[in-house]
């Protein structure tokens, strides 16, 4: 049973607050979690512990990178993951765009060239200039994605203020991909099952049920795993891209012409010649690289050579092919523009497309929240969200997670805008704001990288990604102009988690604060103790404590109340890093502060998940007789008040309580045994 001192009816007590120092604790002061304290860490006051000279750093749990596979089935596995989101794009993208200049006009031949073209050239200047060639460089301990970039860019800039300004560039970036995360399952799953109306149009009534349920169950698969659930991806979008190539290239050899849309000419005069409506049909061609930032993501999963080789040699190819069929289709027939992908298809060949499409969009909804699952985690680790359960679904993959509260997120989200967009062209406009926000973020981090990481000349960063920053900036200004039509729902999402993340990491660094002020100094206790009358009692106990230099109140307490000191003791401190994993022999650093008492400092980067049993069982390598089985965890479990000159506000004091009190436990989070656990409460005033 878990032994608990907090006093009755203390419910607003932060179970995620817990002293083990996992959110908001960092061993730099450099990384994405300086937004909310930008300020540089402070000494430690007069009388706190001094460190020895020699402290003994060892690894518990040493991350095993393994070198990137090559060959036909990491080929497979990259088509299966990362480029789900990017292969569907074909069955609304093209569609989307031209329906912006058909509802002015009826559409000309050189127009479809003309949008053939941007959307061949957005795919070369985008994803394969932008991503491929250039940000997939900047990996951080081979790690990709938004917040390893924020990372990077921070652990090369010095002053607090940009390290602010950068922090709040990936918290942005992050949150957008969250709303990508919620309208990629909408708007994939309600475009394939609307193929349905091509062959049976009196299916139409029966296409939201229809996507309602292939979400439902795409979600309640999840706790399986990555892993299990993909183990049909690869094939699947091997199948998928192969009949995009195919469809495309038999409608092009009846329609040879439409290959002159390669050049650049006929995007720019399309440009030229429509002014503010080709401005608007830009909102629509971004839809064809949604998904670009899953190159970058996944790129610790896969390596940057087998996601290069699969773009250029395979996914980009077979991905023009069918957009130029689709164009070629609707200049021999205008009244394909109902829906000229599943219109590239034989009548007899549309329903089993339409299965497949399904088949497709539902791995494409997978790789996004696959990935939400990870950035979320990482967003904990760095003390920007409450800590949540954290399943494992691979004993031996630590990648391979699944959170449930997250989960049911965007499943309720997805399903929300199914019923009130009601159809793909609908959504459009709220997907294209999340993607090219994102994008934004990226290449302003890409500046900060390649100037200071990299030591690009000034004039060569600038040549570089100013076209980049343009590029991405026109993207998001055309569709803003949709943001009354559905564009808000990705700002709004991106704004409330903004302020859930920020006003969380405030809390938690008011929480620290204050216990510093009003915790007794390590040092003092340790020269206080042999002259005290505590008593020593066998076994050992295990103190978790966000500031290392101070005495945890939970010890306080229990020696308040029980009057008693065990034999052993170990002050165990969480340091979540600003990079992806801990480095080889740098997991654990322990020290010893008296005779048979010990400080423990346990270091884990944003793309882990702490086990503190599992780390301190390797203390024995180092001489520390740690049973697992004897050693007793204790917890402080804050009761945060408001205090008479409070730091927050009344408003998001209640959102910051609000969240610790759905925040999962410590005991939990840290995957501590619940029967070895005794938490104390501790009031704390903000």
């Amino acid at each position: 049973m878990t032994g608990t001192a907090t006093p009755p009816g203390d419910h607003n007590a932060s179970p995620a607050s817990g002293a083990a120092g996992g959110q908001g604790s960092s061993a730099t002061g450099a990384g994405v979690h300086d937004v909310g304290n930008a300020g540089p860490a402070s000494p430690p006051p007069h009388g706190a512990a001094k460190r020895v000279p020699h402290i003994t750093e060892f690894d518990a749990d040493a991350p095993q990178h393994a070198a990137a596979p090559v060959g036909f089935a990491a080929l497979l596995s990259v088509l299966g993951v990362v480029y789900g989101d990017i292969g569907t794009s074909p069955l609304y993208a093209l569609r989307s765009t031209i329906e912006v200049v058909t509802g002015h006009h009826t559409i000309q031949d050189s127009e479809v060239m003309g949008i053939c073209s941007l959307i061949f050239w957005t795919l070369i200047v985008v994803v394969t200039v932008k991503y491929v060639m250039l940000v997939m460089r900047a990996d951080h301990n081979g790690e990709g994605g938004i917040l390893a970039l924020t990372s990077l860019a921070q652990r090369v800039v010095a002053n607090p203020k940009a390290r602010l300004a950068l922090g709040l560039t990936g918290i942005a970036g992050a949150c957008l991909f969250f709303g990508d995360g919620v309208i990629t399952p909408a708007i994939s799953v309600l475009s394939a099952i609307e193929g349905v109306e091509v062959s049976l149009p009196g299916a139409r009534d029966f296409v939201i049920p229809m996507a309602i349920a292939v979400i439902i169950g795409l979600f309640s698969v999840q706790w399986l795993g990555t892993g299990k659930v993909g183990t049909i991806f690869g094939p699947v979008m091997l199948l998928w891209f192969g009949s995009l190539g195919l469809m495309g290239l038999l409608e092009i050899l009846h329609h040879p012409g439409v290959l002159f849309a390669l050049l650049p000419t006929y995007a720019l005069m399309f440009i030229i010649h429509h002014g503010m409506l080709s401005f608007m049909a830009l909102g629509s061609v971004v839809l064809c690289v949604t998904g670009a930032e899953a190159l970058y993501a996944d790129m610790g999963h896969f390596g940057a050579q087998p996601i290069r080789y699969a773009w250029n040699f395979f996914v980009l190819p077979m991905l023009v092919l069918n957009y130029f069929g689709q164009g070629a289709l609707i200049m021999s027939d205008p009244s394909a523009l109902a829906n000229p992908f599943f219109m590239l298809a034989p009548h007899s060949m549309q329903v089993p497309l339409v299965i497949l499409a399904t088949f497709a969009t539902v791995i494409a909804s997978q790789a996004g929240i696959s990935g939400g699952f990870q950035v979320c985690r990482q967003l904990i680790q760095l003390g920007y969200l409450p800590r949540m359960r954290i399943v494992h679904t691979n004993a031996e993959e630590e990648g391979q997670i699944y959170l449930p509260d997250f989960n049911r997120f965007l499943a309720v989200g997805a399903i929300l805008l199914v019923i009130a967009f009601r159809s793909s062209d609908a959504l459009a406009a709220a997907y294209g704001i999340a993607v090219t926000g994102t994008f934004i973020c990226t290449t302003c981090l890409c500046f900060v990288v390649f100037r200071r990481h990299f030591h690009w000349s000034q004039q060569a960063v600038l040549a570089t990604f100013i076209p980049f920053l343009i590029i991405d900036t026109t993207f998001f200004s055309a569709n803003a102009l949709k943001i009354p039509d559905g564009g808000w729902v990705p700002l709004m999402l991106g704004c409330v988690l903004t302020l859930m993340m920020t006003t969380w990491k405030r809390g938690r660094s008011l929480i620290i604060a204050r216990q510093g002020q009003d915790s007794l100094p390590m040092g003092s206790f340790i020269a206080r103790l042999p002259q005290s009358r505590t008593i020593r009692v066998p076994g050992m106990a295990v103190f978790l404590t966000a500031t290392p230099e101070f005495v945890p109140p939970c010890l306080l307490h229990n020696l308040k109340h029980n009057k008693v000191l065990h034999d052993h003791v170990l002050f165990v401190t969480i340091e979540n890093l600003d990079q992806p994993e801990a480095d080889r022999g740098h997991r654990v650093a322990v020290e010893e502060l008296a005779h048979d008492m010990y400080r423990v400092i346990l270091r884990y980067g944003f793309m882990e998940t702490p086990n503190i049993p599992r780390a301190l069982m390797e203390l024995k390598a180092n001489g520390v007789d740690f049973d697992p089985l004897q050693a007793s965890y204790f917890i402080s479990r804050e009761l945060v008040t408001r205090s008479s000159i409070p730091k927050m506000a009344r408003w998001r004091l209640s959102l910051f309580l609000f969240m610790a009190r759905n925040a999962t436990p410590a005991t939990e989070f840290f995957r501590i045994p619940m029967d070895r656990v005794v938490e104390l409460g501790v009031k704390v005033a903000i």
